[in-house]
């Protein structure tokens, strides 16, 4: 049996990375996709590639507006929305505090924490009907820190907190909330913010190095947790922070010599 047979999943960032990764996983186990995405010509793509009934949305997850017109737009195709998954975010710029301008401190707010109130303010009638689930993509630097990446390490740590408090809040209405941890994943995020580090020779190394499960993943590991969270096997975890990280929570280790 396919574990999000009928299911209607709406999915924020969904056309690369992880959240690409997660729509193709989402779809063979049976779920219905909607992907909310900037960019239009991506969107259509992925939504095509994965077949009939699923769908491509052009949604800014910063802006109210955006987000209420999708969500609005996949009840009214789908009549239901039985789980909201947060993936959209930004890793940009990877900079100590000091050094943060105002500008793009409000980018990582907005985008990576904002996007979660909209789609919760907009989808939680929904999710209420449906007895639904929240999954946020957070990361593992939320928990354990990360040199050079403050105001990203503060947005996942505001995440992986609001997880739990929603989790609390939504407990009464049968909306199960969950969040996972990735540490290194090759997208194309990762890449960017490999490319933005003093040493760019070195990098793809230490990535390998810190997952003492032995190299950096690509995006399907996680994908498959998170099916498995959203799926009914999972019906009594909430407010759970799941690293999905080879042991990476165990300890940064230094690069082999």
């Amino acid at each position: 049996m396919q574990l999000l047979s009928g299911k209607v999943i709406f999915l924020t960032g969904g056309s690369a990375g992880i959240g690409l990764a997660c729509a193709k996983a989402y779809a063979e186990a049976g779920a219905k996709v909607v992907i909310a995405a900037l960019a239009s010509e991506p969107v259509k793509e992925i939504a095509a590639q994965l077949g009939t009934g699923h769908s491509g949305l052009v949604c800014d997850v910063s802006r109210a507006d955006d987000v209420a017109a999708a969500i609005a737009e996949t009840i009214a195709k789908y009549g239901r929305i039985d789980a909201i998954h947060n993936n959209a975010g930004i890793a940009s710029p990877s900079k100590p505090l000091h050094e943060t301008s105002d500008e793009e401190w409000n980018q990582l707010m907005d985008v990576n924490l904002k996007g979660v109130l909209y789609t919760t303010r907009f989808g939680f009638e929904a999710l209420k009907k449906s007895e639904g689930c929240i999954l946020n993509t957070s990361s593992l630097v939320g928990e354990i820190g990360q040199e050079n990446h403050a105001a990203y390490t503060a947005t996942k740590g505001g995440m992986n907190a609001l997880t739990k408090s929603m989790a609390l809040d939504y407990a009464a209405h049968k909306i199960r909330v969950n969040a996972v941890l990735p540490a290194g994943v090759w997208t194309p995020m990762l890449r960017k913010w490999s490319q933005e580090q003093p040493d760019t020779v070195s990098i793809e190394q230490y990535l390998d190095d810190i997952h003492p499960l032995g190299y950096c993943p690509d995006g399907e590991v996680i994908a498959d947790a998170c099916v498995f969270l959203l799926s009914d096997k999972a019906r009594f975890i909430t407010g759970t922070i799941l690293p999905v990280s080879g042991g990476a929570e165990l300890g940064y280790r230094a690069l082999r010599s």
